[in-house]
């Protein structure tokens, strides 16, 4: 061993070591080696900068993007909605559904995020079902790492590894090129969890969120039977007024909260200002203070059709419509007023259907209520309104916002851009029609151009970190090749299992990656561990691909440890997991990968 070997080992198990302690971070690791081995002399800071102009980093970066854009226009969350309404009460149903799902949505955006828009969904599902959440985060984890066999562009690790083929001269992998590994695993790793989930259990069961939500305010308001969706037919004698010449709040005891408008790409809702006029086919959702029998005297009166409501008091408009509690405090304009009296709608857009004075509610007609000190209120109309109460200290005083809040999504209405940006990335991906990274960068700018990011959410979820990562291992691998680090490490292989055959070789890859990937991020193993790969397929005079797609595989089969991956340290407080539920369940998970491996890579790609 040459003394720049000696130096580059020592200063990469440095760098393990820290990897492991967690001081520094990751991505303050990196930056060390970057400013370091260039002191040795044996690459130069040029080369060691390089990966910042590397596509595949930019590729990533971009790929960071696009699942912003899915999150924004609440793609996944609807998926998430869709999965809950689906199993229902059935733990193994919503197991299967939750693994299938994130290995689905995760094999075209980064695993973490899929993880990250997952925990809350997971949580509200065990609690609305008495599930234990130990019992599904786990699945959430090993569905997303597993994402990660899917696609080329799934995580960060085949990306590495396709860069290091084409840095070798050899054609990288296609899109689906992992797509023939990652569904047999999917497949085995759900029966697994299925049977595995058993020794998932805790005592503590899922926690509730605090706070109010719609529900709360609903029986507390006494809402529940005051809602209408009322449609104005052809020849309604609505069409064409206003609303300020209506005046049905004065006149007929209905507020209008919105108007439902159907456009060619979905529906709108329109805010019910004074001067906004009716149209024929226009939807009223509307709030009735009055007994319920005159609804249908309303209907047959102003031509129009009462339509059914699929959620309790427009709960399934709670991305569009919000709610708050507000308090009227001293020397507010509002008290002594009432709310036909202080326009409240007209200055706030927001409509008050709620009064409370001290803890009962007013029952009566609320337009000409007279307002006093302390009132409470609880508005209702759009989040943008909703959020403006918040500065308006003079006249009001936001109490509460709801749990819903949280979950409001900044572009719900451009999801089917977001849709048609990834679903264009992808054929253009699959068919080369222009390289990876300039089919990402298109989809990148179609999210922009339509409404889906903007620039602040667009650098606020590029992941810097992993970035930073990868650019600062990437001179290891130049360096260990320059000082005959690879071909010491290849020889070694060959050494070991050389004579047993190929197959012995592919699991001793897999199993010294997957060993380091127990306390090195997986995006580092794949840096260190591919250049070893193509040089033991370099000795043997055999294909590059089967050895390279083993990397990347035993690099996505990091279960065995909470730090192996940032998906598994997501979910370790969720889940409550200790650090042996990861070695139990994840060693027998990590074997089952090395065998379909080891069975599978040849025959798909012959040495």
């Amino acid at each position: 061993m040459n003394s720049d070997l000696g130096f580059v080992l020592m200063l990469l198990g440095a760098a393990i070591v820290m990897f492991i302690v967690g001081r520094p971070r990751m991505d303050g690791v990196a930056l060390l080696v970057i400013v370091i081995l260039p002191l040795s002399g044996i690459v130069s800071i040029e080369e060691t900068l390089t990966g910042f102009a590397d596509p595949n980093i930019i590729l990533i970066a971009a790929l960071f993007v696009i699942g912003e854009g899915l999150v924004r226009t609440g793609v996944a969350q609807r998926m998430g909605d869709w999965l809950a309404a689906t199993a229902g009460q059935s733990e193994a149903r919503m197991i299967v559904l939750l693994m299938i799902i994130v290995a689905g949505v995760g094999s075209v955006m980064s695993s973490t995020g899929v993880v990250a828009i997952f925990i809350p969904i997971v949580l509200r599902i065990a609690a609305r079902s008495g599930t234990n959440p130990g019992r599904l985060m786990m699945p959430l984890s090993i569905a997303a790492l597993i994402s990660g066999m899917m696609t080329l562009v799934a995580t960060a690790p085949n990306l590495v590894v396709h860069g290091e083929l084409e840095r070798r001269g050899f054609e990288g992998f296609g899109f689906f090129s992992f797509t023939a590994f990652g569904i047999p695993m999917l497949v085995l790793a759900v029966v697994y969890m299925l049977f595995a989930r058993r020794f998932l259990t805790s005592e503590k069961a899922a926690d509730v969120p605090n706070g109010p939500q719609f529900s709360t305010w609903i029986d507390q308001y006494a809402l529940a039977g005051r809602e209408h969706r009322l449609q104005i037919r052809p020849g309604s004698p609505m069409i064409g007024q206003s609303l300020g010449e209506l005046d049905l709040r004065s006149s007929e005891g209905l507020t209008i909260l919105a108007i439902e408008r159907r456009q060619r790409l979905g529906r709108q809702l329109v805010q019910p200002r004074a001067d906004k006029r009716l149209a024929s086919g226009d939807i009223l959702l509307i709030d009735y203070f009055g007994p319920q029998g005159d609804v249908g005297d309303i209907v047959r009166r102003f031509g129009l059709r009462d339509l059914p409501l699929s959620g309790a008091y427009y709960t399934d408009y709670a991305q569009e419509i919000g709610m708050a509690e507000v308090m009227v405090p001293a020397g507010s304009d509002l008290i002594g007023k009432s709310l036909v009296e202080s326009q409240f709608r007209t200055h706030h857009d927001l409509s008050v259907i709620g009064v409370k004075r001290g803890r009962d509610a007013i029952s009566d007609s609320l337009g000409h209520v007279e307002l006093a000190l302390g009132d409470t209120l609880l508005v209702v109309g759009p989040w943008k309104a909703v959020t403006r109460l918040q500065g308006d200290f003079n006249h009001l005083i936001v109490l509460d916002l709801p749990r819903e809040s949280t979950e409001v999504l900044p572009a719900p209405d451009r999801a089917p851009f977001a849709l048609a940006a990834l679903a264009l990335m992808i054929v253009m991906m699959v068919t080369g029609i222009v390289p990876n990274l300039t089919a990402a960068l298109i989809a990148c700018l179609m999210m922009g151009l339509f409404g889906c990011v903007d620039f602040k959410s667009a650098y606020r979820a590029i992941h810097w970190q992993s970035l930073v990562l990868i650019v600062g291992m990437l001179p290891f691998s130049i360096a260990l090749q320059r000082t005959g680090g690879v071909d010491i490490a290849a020889q070694a292989l060959l050494d070991t299992a050389g004579a047993a055959g190929p197959h012995l070789i592919l699991a001793s890859i897999f199993v010294v990656t997957a060993g380091l990937g127990l306390f090195v991020s997986n995006t580092a193993t794949a840096v260190l561990m591919a250049p070893v790969a193509l040089g033991v397929a370099d000795a043997l005079g055999a294909s590059p691909y089967p050895f390279a797609m083993t990397v990347a595989l035993a690099a996505s089969a990091a279960f065995m440890t909470p730090v192996s991956s940032p998906v598994n340290t997501l979910v370790v407080g969720p889940g409550r997991y200790r650090f042996i539920d990861f070695v139990k369940i994840g060693t027998p998970l990590a074997l089952i990968a090395l065998c379909v491996c080891v069975v599978m890579v040849p025959i798909i790609l012959p040495f």
